[in-house]
């Protein structure tokens, strides 16, 4: 059964594993447990032969699979290739996304829908792929990356925390429903980390709304832009949420969820729990400048 298994001889999928999170937690499971598998994914193939290439000189055996995890036959693919080189996954690690930004209003139809495709569908029809060999060799972790984003939502990032919204309440489901398989599933909710994410963020804004000094959100998107800086204070690297997906992979009973950031539970615990409601949108209403769209609003 599984968690008879030592780490270093189980196989481990991580999506998303060319930069980042995931490339990061790759190279530290490689580190921390010689001979360890991995199946490794992502959409560039160079970076990610590159992650693989760093992982193999320290002694690990890994497949690389390239997938863009918006195109469903894609995921498939990926789940039969990892079972077909190695007969068993014994964690998934979904930690493949990105953040639609932006007022909700100016959010096409397409985007969200992308949106979706790779934060939430792609992770789920993975999952739906793996369990049935998870079942059958007595157990296996299935490991969510969410955001602080899928526990509290905020101006311009309503597709993004809608998406992870959606992960979370998957995660706890089926928690709920694999628990009798010994399937145990967990969420990790990272604060801002530096990776490629704000990059993304931005490059996302462009594409969506290319005119922004045309809507009543200027101040808003202006607000957006520089959101790597403000919060920079706050910032972990990818090494540090790493650590703490290793911990979810290596505990004998994984917590449901793991928040990775800097004072993010008693931020949490205050901004949900004991704060009005009222006050916690104004927090965020202030911290986005839609305070600011609002009064240019109505000096119109």
């Amino acid at each position: 059964m599984t968690q008879s298994l030592p780490l270093a001889e189980q196989v481990i999928l991580i999506t998303g594993a060319s930069t980042g999170i995931g490339a990061a937690l790759a190279q530290r499971l490689t580190t921390e447990f010689l001979g360890i598998r991995l199946v490794l994914a992502a959409r560039n193939q160079e970076k990610l032969e590159a992650v693989a290439t760093h992982c193999r000189k320290a002694g690990a055996e890994v497949l690389v699979v390239p997938t863009d995890m918006a195109q469903l036959e894609q995921v498939q693919t990926l789940a039969q290739s990892a079972l077909s080189n190695f007969g068993r996954v014994d964690a998934l690690v979904n930690n493949a996304g990105y953040g639609q930004m932006g007022p909700v209003e100016l959010i096409p139809p397409e985007y969200a829908k992308q949106q979706f495709a790779v934060n939430f569908h792609g992770p789920l029809t993975l999952t739906q792929a793996l369990i049935p060999t998870m079942r059958h060799q007595g157990g296996g972790r299935i490991i969510n990356i969410s955001s602080l984003g899928g526990l509290l939502a905020f101006p311009s990032g309503g597709m993004y925390s809608a998406s992870k919204f959606a992960l979370e309440a998957l995660s706890d489901v089926l928690r709920m429903e694999l628990e009798g398989f010994n399937i145990k599933v967990s969420v990790i909710e990272p604060g801002p980390v530096k990776t490629e994410f704000f990059q993304v963020v931005s490059e996302q804004v462009e594409k969506t709304i290319p005119e922004p000094e045309k809507t009543p959100y200027r101040a808003t998107i202006a607000a957006l832009k520089a959101i790597e800086q403000r919060t920079a204070a706050l910032t972990w690297s990818a090494q540090q949420v790493a650590v703490v997906i290793e911990k979810t992979l290596t505990e004998k009973n994984p917590r449901p969820r793991y928040v990775a950031a800097t004072g993010g539970g008693a931020m949490l615990l205050l901004m949900t729990k004991l704060l009005p409601r009222k006050l916690v949108d104004l927090f965020w209403q202030r911290f986005y400048s839609i305070d600011q769209v609002a009064k240019e609003w109505k000096k119109r």
